[in-house]
């Protein structure tokens, strides 16, 4: 035995005769201790403020961007790419142009669309024509009902090519234009559905492209989701909806949503998340470290390991008294690194000991507690 570790020994038994003096105003459990001699054995206090949960263990876990937070821009026509008007990574916004298009087919569509607007206007005029002149009497009112119903064919046709440009990225107001006849446009410019960050740029300047194939991929990663994977033997312990979740070295905390139903083949199972806060500081595909509050984690007492003794299949805490100590029997809930979760005879208010407990252990075992 070391001289450090013999000194030890002969100053916890020192302390541990002197503290086991009688006392028929203590309590079973209850020891007396001065101020003196817990600076001597350098014992430090903690507050009891309210029952809450310990930071929970630490897993593993993937950013996951959720499906509803992507799209794909496509080619709505076939042509070629004349202009690339933004950048990969870069910021948009909804409505903004990200491409110019040129295609052939957008002419084609457009010289419909007139066709289509001018037999509508002269079978609107000959639907009129045709009711007066049934209304008068000159002709059978058949005639004015099948002018009707040719009036009706070419405004389905009309508004078929309409939404035909509608489709292909044709605003409404160039729309109206090439149907009152106006000057016709060259070229599509394609735009942002919505806002978001864009991630891919499939295509490059002059290349020629087919209808759908996928030109630029946006998305908002103002939602993210982590994906953790939790050892089957723990899913008991945490909260499958609601449960806490923070990420270590980030300000960024999250909330469960979900556990999954099939297990890995490395025994895991896939506890899915929502971020609520500090999303922007997470990318999606990286992976990081979370810790996941346990199940529960309001009902018990949030102390360090070192605060609790144990004696046979028991835990105590030392709870401060005016002279000195209280073991207090306790159950350990929930542990995590240095952190427990203990359940007990505790109160708002009261102060417990979180260093030297084996000092003030073997001082109440002299005394002859712990039977």
């Amino acid at each position: 035995m070391s001289y450090q570790s013999s000194l030890w020994t002969r100053t916890l038994c020192a302390f541990a005769i002197a503290f086991s003096l009688p006392s028929a105003a203590l309590a079973a459990d209850e020891f007396a201790v001065s101020a003196a001699q817990m600076q001597a054995l350098g014992v430090q206090l903690q507050r009891l403020e309210k029952p809450a949960s310990i930071p929970g263990m630490t897993y593993p876990a993937r950013v996951v961007l959720p499906p509803s937070q992507e799209y794909v821009v496509s080619a709505p026509l076939a042509g070629v790419v004349d202009q690339l008007l933004v950048g990969q990574n870069e910021a948009v916004k909804p409505g903004q142009a990200l491409l110019r298009l040129v295609s052939p087919e957008l002419g084609e569509q457009q010289l419909k669309l007139m066709e289509a607007a001018s037999r509508n206007r002269l079978a609107q005029r000959t639907l009129q024509r045709e009711k007066q002149l049934a209304a008068e009497g000159i002709v059978p009112d058949r005639r004015a009902q099948d002018a009707e119903t040719a009036a009706a064919e070419d405004r389905a046709r009309l508004r078929q090519a309409e939404a035909a440009l509608r489709l292909a990225g044709l605003d409404a107001a160039s729309i109206r234009r090439v149907a009152e006849g106006g000057a016709m446009q060259d070229a599509l410019v394609i735009r942002a559905r919505a806002g978001g960050t864009v991630t891919d740029i499939g295509i490059k300047t002059g290349q020629r492209v087919q209808q759908s194939d996928p030109l630029v991929r946006v998305a908002d990663t103002s939602k993210l989701w982590l994906d953790i994977q939790l050892p089957v033997e723990r899913q008991s312990q945490v909260t499958a909806r609601g449960g806490q979740v923070n990420v270590v070295g980030r300000d960024t905390s999250a909330v469960t949503a979900s556990l999954g139903t099939t297990v890995s083949e490395s025994q895991t199972v896939t506890l899915r998340a929502d971020v609520t806060r500090g999303a922007p500081l997470l990318r999606p595909g990286e992976f990081v470290q979370v810790q996941v509050a346990f199940a529960g984690g309001g009902e018990g007492w949030p102390v360090p390991v070192a605060a609790v003794a144990r004696q046979g299949d028991k835990a105590y805490v030392f709870v401060r008294t005016e002279t000195g100590f209280l073991a207090t029997p306790v159950e350990v809930l929930d542990s995590a690194g240095q952190a427990l979760r203990v359940k007990g005879a505790l109160r708002t208010g009261q102060q417990i000991a979180i260093t030297s407990v084996i000092g003030l252990k073997a001082a109440w075992l002299g005394k002859g507690g712990g039977n």
